[in-house]
């Protein structure tokens, strides 16, 4: 079985951040064609994937190789380099794409500034030139962008015997949870039978739980607030009155609450509240 595949792999020169995009008719392609590295690079490897091109692949660029230096020498030492697809794109934004002459047609790839695009077993050229004109022309942060771009492949056809999984990854520096690695996006749908919308899903989650609050979305807790939220958490069991007043006791349920939703990324100390987490609530708990 052969991860039969349509992806993309992309820099952003805003703020260095590297992430791959990748939707195929096989179970859980997210643990085979995904890896990254914060300042090195991404890399897709799929067809008859040779997973040992992620990790390979990776320690060429902190070497100081470029995307195309790296992927040159990684089929070179590769006996099956004609059954391989290879996408890499380094933290300059150099774009190197392969797809051998073993790989099931439809097959191909492009690579323009800050992106390498490829598909194998697709419904046709339409596929890969729609993930990269889509990537190009969008507008955003990273993770939007490579979303909009599958989604593009998916509507020009996709890998033409189905739809089952899809992932997206981003690295940042420090970007993971709590800070203690680049893991800043890591959504895998593993088997659905649309798994790129509920992908899109997953990054609207991801953002409500693990982004950090916007300034702009901060609004102070005054009585009506501060009696509904009292009234959503003592429905819940929670030891606070419902009486508008927003004292410590509420402050301290509130922050009990936000960890039982898993929303602790965005709650704040003092008499305010994220303007997302406040119609996440209103919404999930509305009587």
């Amino acid at each position: 079985m052969h991860p039969s595949t349509f992806s993309i792999v992309a820099h952003d020169p805003a703020n260095g951040d590297l992430g791959i995009a990748v939707a195929a008719k096989f179970l859980a392609v997210g643990a085979v064609v995904p890896w990254a590295a914060a300042g090195v690079g991404a890399v897709a490897t799929q067809a008859w994937a040779n997973t040992s091109y992620g990790p390979g692949a990776l320690d060429l660029l902190k070497t100081g190789m470029s995307a195309a230096q790296a992927g040159r020498a990684l089929l070179a030492e590769d006996a099956e380099a004609e059954q391989r697809q290879l996408g890499i794109v380094d933290a300059q934004g150099r774009a190197f794409s392969h797809t051998g002459t073993g790989c099931f047609a439809w097959a191909g790839g492009r690579t323009g500034a800050n992106y390498a695009a490829q598909g194998n077993i697709l419904a046709g050229p339409g596929v890969v030139d729609a993930l990269a004109e889509t990537f190009e022309h969008a507008r955003g942060a990273l993770a939007d962008r490579l979303l909009a771009a599958l989604a593009a492949g998916q509507h020009a056809g996709g890998d033409r015997r189905g739809q089952e999984s899809a992932a997206l990854v981003v690295v940042r520096a420090a970007g993971g949870y709590a800070g203690f690695n680049d893991r800043y996006m890591d959504l895998r749908v593993d088997d659905h039978p649309t798994p790129v919308g509920e992908l899109k899903r997953l990054l609207d989650l991801h953002r409500l739980y693990l982004e950090k609050s916007k300034p702009d979305d901060l609004i102070a807790i005054d009585e009506p607030i501060a009696r509904e939220l009292q009234g959503i958490m003592a429905a819940r069991g929670f030891d606070v009155k419902v009486n508008g007043v927003w004292d410590a006791a509420s402050q301290h349920a509130l922050r009990e609450f936000g960890g039982v939703e898993n929303l602790e990324e965005r709650l704040q100390e003092g008499p305010f509240i994220d303007r997302v987490v406040l119609e996440f609530l209103r919404k999930r708990f509305e009587r």
